[in-house]
C-alpha cells in the first residue's frame, strides 16, 4: 500500500470522524486570538464575550462549526446575505488551513470563489465545513459547504452555498 501524500487532508464526512482534542483547541484559539480581531469576523461569527460561532469538530484539515442566523445576516428579503456566506468561505478556508498543521498564519487570499445553492432565514442553524485540498510551499487550497441544519434531526440539510479559497501560504525567510 502505498503512503498517504502528505500535501493532501484525510478524506470522509467531519461529523463521522472522530475529532482531534488538539486540533480543536487550535482552531478555537486561533479563531479567539486572531479572527475575532477582525471587525467583520466580529460582526458575523461574534467575538469573545458574545461568540455566535460554535466550533464542533476538527481534525487535521478539516473542521465544522455552527452559526445561528441572527439579523446582520440577512439580506433585506430575510434570506441569509451572500456577503455573509463570502465571509463564511474566507474564514473557514483560512482556518482549514490552521487545523492542517496547527500553523499560526494561514496566508493571504489568492482566489475566492462562493455558489449560492439555497437559502436560510432568521434562527436557522447552519453548519459550516472547512476542508483543506492540498497545502503546498506556497499555496493552499480549501473547499467549503455552508449546510442548513434540519431543526427537526439536527443533521444537515440543503446546501446553501460552496465556496473555494486559495491562499498564499509561504512564509518569509
Amino acid at each position: 500500500m502505498a503512503a498517504q501524500d502528505q500535501t493532501t487532508p484525510p478524506t470522509g464526512n467531519p461529523s463521522q470522524l472522530e475529532s482531534d482534542q488538539a486540533t480543536l483547541a487550535h482552531i478555537t484559539q486561533y479563531h479567539l486570538t486572531r479572527c475575532t480581531s477582525s471587525p467583520i469576523y466580529a460582526f458575523v461569527l461574534g467575538d469573545a464575550t458574545n461568540p455566535l460561532i460554535r466550533f464542533t469538530s476538527a481534525r487535521k484539515g478539516i473542521f465544522t462549526a455552527r452559526l445561528r442566523l441572527a439579523p446582520q445576516h440577512l439580506n433585506s428579503s430575510g434570506s441569509i446575505h451572500g456577503g455573509v456566506s463570502a465571509t463564511l468561505v474566507d474564514w473557514a478556508g483560512g482556518l482549514a488551513i490552521a487545523a492542517w498543521d496547527l500553523r499560526g498564519s494561514t496566508g493571504v487570499s489568492v482566489d475566492i470563489n462562493i455558489s449560492y445553492l439555497s437559502g436560510a432565514r432568521l434562527g436557522d442553524e447552519v453548519e459550516v465545513e472547512g476542508r483543506v485540498e492540498k497545502v503546498g510551499g506556497s499555496l493552499a487550497f480549501t473547499e467549503v459547504r455552508v449546510f442548513k441544519i434540519d431543526e427537526a434531526t439536527g443533521s444537515r440539510g440543503a446546501v446553501v452555498a460552496t465556496g473555494r479559497h486559495t491562499k498564499f501560504v509561504r512564509e518569509k525567510k
